[in-house]
């Protein structure tokens, strides 16, 4: 169902969900955009092992979604700020990807956010493209759930620890998103955010586990220890220095984040 809320300073939001919004189609898009001035795009097809054997599905929405979005936005002059991922990377980086650094994605899932962003540059519409890295919220699937209810129910856990990147709390993107639209003519193009810091994805489940008093405990394995179809970069530390000095942004640290973040799920619950 629609809603519309109170915005951020000048703005009102319509929030529409996949229920009432099929972004593969092109006319029901335009006409769910008429009047818009600024479109933020959350949707996508983010299940990476999924995805190798559903290339089409992944296509349809995280490429033909987003060009249609970026079409219909082009006709009503509106801003698309459009989210991408790491995962167009190769990683074989070792010091933090700057948006300079070319893409080479090593999966399905990232080839598809890939020319999703080609989609939205090719369409001439104007464009934030913010890619981030591993997003966690209270709501559907992520690691920081996966962790919680893991740790709930087993007495041990083993979890990679020979991929690097940054966390990154929903609820900081959302804050960055709100800075640049209410940014004058903020300058187009492609930016990378995430909450600063490095770790291993071992690291960020011990610090669920610290960070909540949590018993279970937390082994060290590698990648090749869950030999799977998909390949995942091993390292996708993204560099923030163009977001933070385009719009001044603070950008917290992943524990702090993750801290705080821990903190109001506990008072919700309690």
């Amino acid at each position: 169902m629609r809603r519309a809320v109170g915005g951020c300073r000048t703005h009102d939001f319509l929030f529409v969900g996949k229920k009432e919004l099929d972004i593969t189609e092109l006319s029901s898009v335009r006409a769910a955009l008429r009047g818009a001035d600024i479109v933020i795009n959350c949707a996508a097809y983010t299940d990476v092992n999924a995805a190798e054997d559903n290339v089409s599905t992944a296509y349809a929405v995280n490429v033909c979604g987003a060009g249609n979005l970026a079409a219909a936005a082009a006709a009503e002059n509106a801003l698309l700020v459009h989210i991408s991922t790491d995962y167009v990377f190769s990683g074989e980086e070792n010091t933090p990807i700057t948006e300079k650094t070319a893409p080479a994605p090593l999966n399905a899932y990232g080839r598809s956010k890939w020319e999703g962003e080609q989609a939205i540059l090719q369409s001439g519409c104007r464009h934030i493209i913010l890619r981030t890295s591993w997003l966690y919220s209270p709501f559907g699937k992520n690691f920081v759930r996966t962790m919680l209810n893991l740790m709930a129910t087993r007495p041990e856990v083993s979890v990679v620890n020979d991929q690097a990147g940054a966390p990154t709390n929903a609820d900081d993107l959302a804050a960055a998103i709100l800075s640049i639209i209410d940014t004058p003519s903020p300058a187009e193009g492609i930016y990378h955010y995430s909450n600063e810091g490095v770790c291993s994805w071992y690291d960020f489940a011990v610090a669920i586990a610290e960070l909540t008093g949590s018993s279970c405990v937390v082994s060290p394995c590698r990648s090749n220890d869950f030999p799977g179809k998909v390949t995942r970069p091993a390292y996708s530390v993204l560099d923030k220095s163009k977001i933070r000095n385009s719009f001044g942004l603070h950008i917290p640290h992943w524990y702090s984040s993750l801290r705080h973040f821990l903190q109001q799920q506990s008072h919700e619950q309690s």
